[in-house]
């Protein structure tokens, strides 16, 4: 029988996706051979209430720009078509569904690891997923009932920052893909 197909979930705002989210996307393939990344933009982040980040189609397609070359790399609209804020557990309770027989993975930075007990049902979610954390030197502790993964790298790219950049009427970033540079200057994202 084959190995389970190894699925890792990557939420987050991507407002907008940047060279750090590829970089520690790629970490975490290396490092577990993962067949699939799955990029989830969320509609409304539970850990960012009040913000308002650019479309869903506009993430998506920024996305869909920065991850073009890689062949692991899947954009994933879930959470954008589903109610209320985005729950991990929810999002990886569908993604267990739907593929039953993978083995998922979650991909969080070493602070969300940290802030983990504080979030909606993480018991639920650790039951659905292993979880794969990025540290920089950090060393993450183990929890009882959850699967832990490290991979070490960071890497220094803020999607805050970018966006102030932009906001001054900067068209590029070092930190942006060159395609989602031009697609955020041809929509006039970020622009105040």
């Amino acid at each position: 029988m084959p190995a389970p197909r190894k699925i890792a979930l990557f939420g987050g705002t991507f407002d907008p996706v940047h060279l750090g989210h590829i970089h520690l996307a790629t970490l975490a393939q290396d490092a577990l051979k993962l067949d699939e990344v799955r990029f989830l933009p969320c509609r409304i982040s539970p850990h960012k209430p009040g913000s308002t980040p650019a479309s869903g189609d506009d993430r998506c397609e920024m996305l869909r720009l920065a991850t073009a070359s890689l062949p692991w790399a899947v954009v994933d609209d879930f959470e954008l078509h589903q109610p209320g804020p985005s729950y991990s557990y929810q999002t990886a309770e569908a993604m267990a569904g739907r593929f039953p027989q993978a083995r998922l993975f979650w991909i969080m930075g070493y602070d969300q690891w940290d802030a983990l007990p504080r979030w909606k049902n993480p018991e639920q979610l650790a039951e659905c997923v292993e979880f794969i954390v990025l540290a920089r030197g950090e060393t993450p502790q183990p929890r009882e009932g959850y699967r832990l993964h490290v991979a070490q790298g960071g890497h220094p790219a803020s999607a805050t920052a970018i966006r102030e950049t932009v906001s001054k009427g900067e068209t590029a970033h070092p930190w942006l893909d060159p395609k989602v540079a031009e697609w955020i200057a041809a929509n006039g994202l970020y622009r105040p």
